[in-house]
Formats: structure tokens, C-alpha cells, sequence
């Protein structure tokens, strides 16, 4: 009985052991990861300042591509994710406060950042989504900086970002992307603008930036890219999930948050941000939508 008690005690050790060793080669390789630098467009970029595309801007900032979601209202950053198991997550402050990156970043930089997600030094940045942002017209992404430059001082220091077993062990899966750089085609040519009318080219646009990052290519929704495990699945948007809605039902889940059957949205949808979208983005996106073939749920 002690030898097989010996031997099972011994076989436990090994396993144990061997747990360390993928649990420390694990953590070295994530870690590595996160220092991976890549080559830095070439190319410049320089923004205006005129009132126009500053209001304009502010509207690309707060309703399109929803920045306030991860950098908070006052843009000047805060967490996103702070769970034991995934890590905790932290948006950079973008204002020219203390501890803030704009003074630091020149119009090429931020260009680099929102549509490669690509820091200064080369670093891929963690969760930035500029796989929706790299869609951003030459005109909207000069109004988004020259919103930024005029934004008041936040003295908020960020957080050291911190990644936890579980995210690290989803990534090393590849179910949990961390750097949508890897997936930017990284284009230097100029990205004209779209004209902003109520066309399903517009509605397009729409929601290259800013919807189709969480509902999918096709729209048919499915697990949130890069999200922790525990968040909802993004909803099926094509006339295979929402071929009950009417135009106002639609305006109506867009700004009040709400489904045609009175229930709420999951706050995971950013119902501050679109609730701002105007009229004209409003059926533009819906001329869109129903001009997508219907796809069963999670297709992509």
C-alpha cells in the first residue's frame, strides 16, 4: 500500500511540475508578446483645427467610433477590465493632462495608433481596435484629432496593465486577440470621404467604424472578438435576426436601448454612443443593414 501510495504521490509531483513549467513558459511567451515591435508606417499625417472638423470630431469621438466606451466621457482613461482571472485592462489617457499622451503624440502618431494600432515606439497596442478604425476617412480622422487637441487637461496616471492566467492561456489558443494590428491591412494611401447622406454607402462606412468590430463582418454576430469569456455574444443584425424590426423599432433600440418587445438591450451595447447618431446616419445604417443577405447567427 506505501509503494502505490509513494507512486501516486510521485506521478502527482510530475504533473504538478509540469504545470509550473507550461504555467512559467506561458507567462515568458505572453510576455514576449506584448514587447513584439513592428515596423512604424511611413507615412505622415497632419490634422486640422478649424471649428468644423473639431465639431465634427467630437461627434466621430462620442457616437461613430465610441472611444468614451474604453477612455471614459472625459477621454481621460480609466479601466475596461478588471477581473482576477483575465487581468486588468487599462485605456490610456488621452488628453493633454498629467499622465495623458497627447502632448507627447504628434497628428502622425495618433494616426498610427487609432488606424494600425501602433504605438510610437512600435509596440502593437493592446485591444485598440483599428481593425474598425483603419476604415476611418482622411476627413473624420482629422476631425477626431483635432477634437482631442482641444480637450481640457485629465491629471489621471494609468494603471500598469496587468494579464491574467486565463487571458494568456486564451491567447496562446488564439481565441482572445489581443493585437488587431496583426489583422490591419495597413495602407498608406489617402481614405476619401464618404458623402454623408442617407445611402446605404454611408450606412457602409458607418458600420466599417464602428459596429462591425463586435457584430462580425457579416453582421451575424457571434462571440465579441478580444472580450472576456464572460461577456455577451454580439447580436445577429442581418435580416436573419432582426427581420421583425421596423425602421422605428430600430431608431427606438439605437436610442432608448431597447428591443420592439419593450425589453432592454445587454449594456454592453453602447446605447450612449449611438443614441447620438443623427437622423441621416440613422437610415443610412438601416438602408444598409437590410441590404445585407440575412445570415444565421455567429456566420462570419
Amino acid at each position: 500500500m506505501n509503494r502505490i501510495v509513494k507512486v501516486i504521490a510521485g506521478a502527482a509531483a510530475v504533473v504538478v511540475a509540469l504545470a509550473v513549467v507550461a504555467v512559467a513558459g506561458l507567462y515568458a511567451w505572453t510576455n514576449s508578446e506584448l514587447k513584439v515591435v513592428r515596423p512604424i508606417p511611413e507615412h505622415g499625417f497632419t490634422a486640422p483645427a478649424d471649428s468644423a472638423a473639431v465639431a465634427r470630431g467630437r461627434h466621430v469621438v462620442r457616437s461613430l467610433s465610441k472611444c468614451v466606451d474604453c477612455h471614459m466621457q472625459d477621454l481621460g482613461g480609466g479601466t475596461v477590465v478588471d477581473d482576477v482571472a483575465i487581468g486588468r485592462v487599462t485605456a490610456p489617457n488621452l488628453t493633454p493632462g498629467s499622465g495623458g499622451i497627447l502632448t507627447d503624440y504628434s497628428d502622425t502618431d495618433l494616426e498610427r495608433a487609432i488606424r494600425h494600432g501602433i504605438a510610437r515606439d512600435g509596440r502593437r497596442l493592446l485591444i485598440m481596435p483599428a481593425m474598425d478604425y483603419q476604415y476611418l476617412s482622411d476627413d473624420d480622422l482629422g476631425a477626431l484629432i483635432a477634437y482631442l487637441r482641444t480637450l481640457p487637461p485629465v491629471d489621471r496616471e494609468p494603471e500598469a496593465i496587468k494579464l491574467g492566467p486565463v487571458a494568456r492561456a486564451l491567447y496562446a489558443a488564439g481565441k482572445m486577440p489581443w493585437f488587431p494590428s496583426d489583422v490591419v491591412t495597413h495602407r498608406e494611401e489617402s481614405i476619401p470621404s464618404v458623402a454623408m447622406d442617407t445611402t446605404v454607402e454611408y450606412g457602409k462606412y458607418l458600420g466599417d467604424v464602428g459596429c462591425a468590430g463586435c457584430h462580425g463582418a457579416a453582421y451575424a454576430g457571434g462571440p465579441i472578438p478580444g472580450a472576456p469569456p464572460d461577456w455577451p455574444q454580439a447580436a445577429n443584425i442581418t435580416q436573419g435576426g432582426i427581420s421583425h424590426y421596423a425602421f422605428e423599432d430600430f431608431v427606438k433600440s439605437l436610442r432608448d436601448g431597447v428591443r420592439p418587445d419593450g425589453s432592454a438591450l445587454n449594456p454592453v451595447m453602447p446605447i450612449p454612443a449611438t443614441k447620438l447618431m443623427s437622423d441621416v446616419e440613422m437610415i443610412a445604417m438601416w438602408k444598409y443593414l437590410q441590404s445585407l443577405p440575412a445570415k444565421e447567427f455567429g456566420a462570419r
